[in-house]
């Protein structure tokens, strides 16, 4: 029986819980899923591995937490994984939303922003990035955001760091081109999870957390070098990045 071997960077995120739902709901037959749920509190993501379990209890479910802005503590983990046998995917999947005004006005907050949503992905990704290409197999998926693809006023921190992971993402699929690993950025539009709670009060319309988990897991099967999550949103932010300025800088965005 194949086992395919999926970590899970960012766990109890809304996101990250139902694309392993959807892996562990949609194995089929003859094939077996053991899933590594990293995260950083201990008993929710205990929770969700229990959860899994249940929904699928022929799948295998270990749970392991970390400092995510640790470059040690991010090596240390990795070797942990990668000791555990073969990884077959990669799934990059934590960060927060900012308020704006507070980044503007609290550089720690600035700098926290910068570090869980830019920085620390890319290491994991750097991390896991080698013992994969020794390998020469495996996906690499990384969540970065469309808030990444032009900066704008309401959200310019958070989308400044999720711009150096498209950035990265694209420097390390030319790195692996020739190899057999793939490496996937996925592009999430607004999607309705605790985290953009603050945006659906305000009226947001937001795609469901189910539907951006199943076209995440999707793009990563097709390995996809980019997808954007739903699919329109790859058409709106190509017409938002080639706004000229002086119509751009009038938008209240």
């Amino acid at each position: 029986m194949a086992v395919q071997h999926i970590v899970i960077i960012g766990a109890t995120s809304s996101i990250a819980e139902h694309c392993a739902r959807h892996w562990v709901t949609n194995a089929g037959a003859g094939n077996a899923i053991k899933l590594t749920l990293v995260g950083r509190q201990t008993e929710k993501i205990r929770l969700i591995a229990n959860d899994l379990t249940v929904r699928n209890p022929a799948c295998t479910v270990q749970t392991l937490t970390t400092n995510f802005t640790d470059p040690d503590a991010i090596t240390q983990l990795v070797n942990e994984v990668i000791a555990l046998g073969p990884v077959d995917i990669v799934l990059i999947a934590h960060g927060s939303l900012p308020d704006q005004g507070i980044c503007q006005q609290d550089l720690r907050a600035n700098q926290d922003t910068l570090l869980v949503n830019g920085i620390s992905p890319v290491l994991f990704a750097e991390a896991f990035a080698k013992p994969m290409q020794a390998a020469n197999a495996g996906t690499i998926a990384i969540i970065g955001s469309v808030a990444g693809d032009r900066g704008r006023k309401s959200n310019y921190v958070y989308g400044s760091a999720k711009g150096l992971v498209t950035r990265y993402a694209q420097g390390l699929q030319h790195r692996l081109a020739a190899t057999g690993v793939r490496v996937v950025l996925i592009k999430p539009g607004p999607t309705d999870t605790p985290m953009t709670a603050r945006m659906k009060q305000q009226g947001a319309k937001l795609a469901s957390v189910e539907s951006v988990a199943k076209g995440i897991v999707a793009a990563i099967q097709q390995g996809k070098p980019v997808a954007y999550v739903p699919g329109k949103w790859a058409i709106i932010m190509m017409i938002i990045r080639h706004l000229p300025g002086f119509i751009f800088n009038k938008m209240d965005i």
